[in-house]
């Protein structure tokens, strides 16, 4: 498995565009969210742990989940969330991990996972019964958001029906959207949507 993020981690929370992602989002999913002590949370896609950092004094544990070792390397440097975030480097795709979860939140990490069907599967069988996910990523684009060259990008962003129907085929109801954010490029503007649902 390689790292595609190996050569970014290190300056990956000092990009701007990052720090505003990971806080418009991890607003929106405290917004629509109820977190308590007793609660694991996965934070899939979970890189330097950004959006796990808005969760960690609201929850008993979260489980950084991310195939950059690299990135999740950062996230275990970090002082603050010592002793209440765990990292696991894995696709959960291929080997699930061995825990029910109450929440799985995700943040612009959609688009690098090729098939979306079986995510959204894995999603559900990683969840306890009435647990939540909170799902952030861009709304359907032309390409143009990544750079040519950008390595790993499977998807231009989703569009929010054809995203809700995937949820709602594979053990979700009650999907709502709502816009966390609009990133602002000089050629255009890419709004984040956050999907949150609950597995029947």
């Amino acid at each position: 498995m390689s790292d595609l993020f190996k050569e970014k981690a290190q300056e990956w929370d000092v990009n701007e565009m990052v720090r505003d992602l990971s806080s418009s989002i991890g607003s929106a999913i405290l917004n629509h969210i109820t977190f308590n002590e007793s609660m694991q949370v996965m934070d899939f896609g979970a890189g330097t742990g950004l959006i796990s950092a808005h969760v960690v004094p609201l929850v008993n544990m979260v489980t950084a989940v991310d195939t950059s070792q690299a990135m999740l390397d950062q996230l275990s440097a970090k002082a603050e969330l010592a002793g209440k975030v765990e990292t696991r480097c894995c696709n959960i795709l291929d080997k699930p991990i061995d825990k029910k979860f109450d929440v799985i939140m995700s943040a612009m990490a959609m688009h690098h996972v090729d098939d979306t069907v079986k995510m959204v599967k894995s999603f559900a069988d990683h969840l306890k019964p009435g647990a939540k996910v909170a799902l952030a990523d861009l709304d359907k684009e032309d390409g143009s958001f990544h750079p040519p060259e950008a390595e790993g990008v499977f998807h231009s962003g989703f569009e929010r029906k054809a995203f809700q129907q995937i949820l709602e085929n594979n053990g979700f109801k009650d999907v709502k959207f709502v816009t966390a954010l609009t990133v602002n490029k000089p050629e255009k503007s890419y709004p984040v949507f956050l999907a949150v649902a609950t597995k029947h």
